[in-house]
């Protein structure tokens, strides 16, 4: 007998119809705590190589019913994509459904990946919903010109100009005009001080995070770009370096994953701290 039951269902969000499904424990009770997979765009609620549906399994098998939907505009939903900066009403829509769906269930664990990731903590900030007791995310949306900038020359022309065939093609005329000028251009981005304006979504999702009743919990897979552009704001910005030297903010590396965890092994560890992560809120 399998460890999860799993129904699909529907459910409104602004005059449009959602579809999710919901895998919840079959041989054991239902713990107080849910998980909700927030998908960002252009996804729908399996994910890549079904890695949503084996989160989801994974966290019913241990107790903990898991709720993954399609948002407006995506997947089987119907509407218009509202973009992952105003996804706010159908994360609410999906933690009231699955409230509905298992009564005993109190509070939630969002979970995203990438700009799914970056709605998540959006969320957390905005609606301040009390049944939000934590976040885990994976490689979260953070792109600005300057972090990506940053980013490319510490991981790119860094590496790149420590290699002499590099070097090589410099002084051989191997190295266009327009490399070079890309290169002056995210020198000067990533070294200099560009402060986020007061609207920006990156400031948002630093309050969401900030104001949770526990520490985030964020997975970097090491060969992804996206990831590294997080870690590089998080290393650059004061108040995102100060959130991670207080223990409210933890950074899990994943050596050799990328951006979608191609790899069993790197999926199967975030599956494990998920659970551990839900098994830790509903102890409180």
């Amino acid at each position: 007998m399998s460890a999860y039951l799993e129904h699909a269902l529907a459910f409104e969000c602004q005059q449009e119809t959602l579809v999710a499904v919901l895998a919840t424990p079959s041989t054991q009770a239902c713990a107080p705590v849910g998980l909700v997979i927030v998908v960002g765009g252009p996804q729908y609620r399996v994910g890549a190589h079904r890695q949503f549906v084996e989160l989801a399994r994974s966290a019913a098998a241990a107790g903990f019913p898991a709720l993954r939907f399609d948002c407006r505009g995506m997947g089987d939903s119907t509407g218009n994509h509202p973009g992952f900066e105003a996804l706010d009403d159908d994360i609410e829509a999906a933690i009231d459904t699955l409230q509905s769906q298992q009564p005993g269930i109190r509070r939630v664990l969002l979970w995203g990946l990438c700009d799914g990731a970056a709605a998540a903590a959006l969320y957390s900030a905005r609606r301040k919903d009390p049944r939000v007791a934590g976040l885990a995310l994976l490689n979260p949306w953070v792109r600005s010109e300057a972090t990506l900038a940053r980013t490319q020359l510490k991981h790119w022309y860094g590496q790149r100009l420590l290699q002499p065939a590099f070097w090589q093609k410099v002084f051989s005329g191997g190295v266009g005009l327009t490399a070079a000028r890309d290169l002056l251009s995210n020198a000067r981005l990533g070294i200099g001080r560009q402060p986020a304006p007061a609207a920006d979504f990156r400031s948002v999702m630093l309050a969401g995070l900030t104001q949770l009743p526990a520490p985030a919990q964020v997975h970097l897979a090491e060969r992804d770009a996206t990831a590294q552009e997080f870690d590089t704001l998080v290393d650059a910005e004061p108040a995102w370096r100060t959130l991670k030297d207080s223990g409210r903010l933890h950074l899990s590396r994943l050596p050799g994953a990328d951006h979608t965890l191609t790899d069993a092994a790197s999926r199967q560890t975030l599956e494990r701290d998920v659970v551990r992560q839900l098994t830790a809120v509903a102890a409180k």
